[in-house]
C-alpha cells in the first residue's frame, strides 16, 4: 500500500485522488454540456432566420470568404480529410490531451486552463439557447456544402454525433474559442520553440478548418475569439493587472 501510494506520488503531480477528482470534473462537465446542447434549442425557423442575418451582415462587409475557403479544400483530397478530422478532432480530442500533457507536466498551470475552458464553453452554451444559429453547411442554396458528408462516420447524421450535438449551435464557435486558448496557454508553458510557433499557429489552422468544412461563419467565429479573451481575461485576470501596471 505505501509503496502504491508512493508511485502514485511520483507519477501524479497531486496524488490518485486530486487526478480522479480532475476526470470527475471533466467528464461529467462533457456530459452535462453535450445534453444540454443538444436539447437547447431546435427550432429550426428561428436558427434559420438568425443564420440568415449573419449572411446578410457578412455580404454587407466582407463578403461570404468561407465560399472561397470551402473551394480551395474541395480541390485537393489531401487538404479536405485535414480540415474535416481537424472539425472533429480539435474540440474534445486535442482539448482533452492538452489538458491531460498540462497536468502531468505544467501542473502550476492547470486549474486556470481547466477553468478557462470550462468557462467559454458554458458561456458559449449561452448564446447557444439566446441566439440558435444554422451554419453555412445548412444553406446550400448559397452554394455552401457540408464537407463532412464525405466521410462516413464522420457525418453530422451518424449516431452518437446527431445525437449529442445541436445543429444549430454555430454562434459563438467554441472550436475557435477553444483553440484560441488552447494555443495561448500551450505556447506560454511548452518550452521549445518549435512546439511555441505550433501552438501559436494552431488557432489560425482551426479557425480555417471550421470554416472550410461549412460549419461556421467567420462572423461565427470572431464571436468566439471574443469569448475566448473574455474567458481569458476572467480567469487570468489578477495576471493582467501586474502586466498592465508594469506597462504604466
Amino acid at each position: 500500500m505505501t509503496a502504491a501510494i508512493a508511485a502514485g506520488r511520483r507519477l501524479f503531480p497531486r496524488g490518485y485522488a486530486d487526478f480522479g477528482y480532475q476526470l470527475l470534473i471533466w467528464f461529467g462537465f462533457l456530459a452535462a454540456y453535450q445534453v444540454a446542447r443538444g436539447v437547447a434549442d431546435r427550432d429550426p425557423t428561428r436558427a434559420f432566420t438568425n443564420g440568415w442575418r449573419v449572411i446578410d451582415v457578412e455580404q454587407r462587409f466582407a463578403g461570404l470568404g468561407e465560399l472561397t475557403l470551402q473551394g480551395w479544400t474541395q480541390s485537393s483530397r489531401l487538404l479536405e480529410t485535414l480540415v474535416s478530422w481537424t472539425y472533429w478532432n480539435s474540440e474534445f480530442t486535442v482539448i482533452g490531451l492538452a489538458l491531460l500533457w498540462v497536468y502531468f507536466r505544467r501542473n502550476a498551470a492547470f486549474t486556470r486552463f481547466r477553468n478557462t475552458i470550462l468557462l467559454a464553453n458554458v458561456l458559449g452554451l449561452v448564446g447557444y439557447v439566446f441566439l440558435p444559429t444554422a451554419p453555412p453547411r445548412l444553406f446550400t442554396s448559397m452554394g455552401f456544402t457540408d464537407t463532412l458528408s464525405q466521410f462516413g462516420g464522420l457525418n453530422h447524421g451518424s449516431g452518437l454525433i446527431e445525437l449529442a450535438s445541436n445543429p444549430y449551435a454555430a454562434m459563438p464557435s467554441l472550436h475557435a474559442a477553444d483553440a484560441l486558448i488552447a494555443g495561448v496557454i500551450l505556447a506560454s508553458v511548452v518550452r521549445r520553440p518549435v512546439w511555441k510557433a505550433v501552438w501559436l499557429l494552431w488557432p489560425a489552422w482551426v479557425w480555417f478548418a471550421v470554416m472550410a468544412t461549412g460549419n461556421h461563419f467567420w462572423l461565427d467565429v470572431v464571436a468566439g475569439i471574443v469569448l475566448a479573451v473574455i474567458a481569458l481575461a476572467i480567469v487570468y485576470r489578477a495576471r493582467f493587472k501586474s502586466a498592465i501596471a508594469s506597462l504604466l
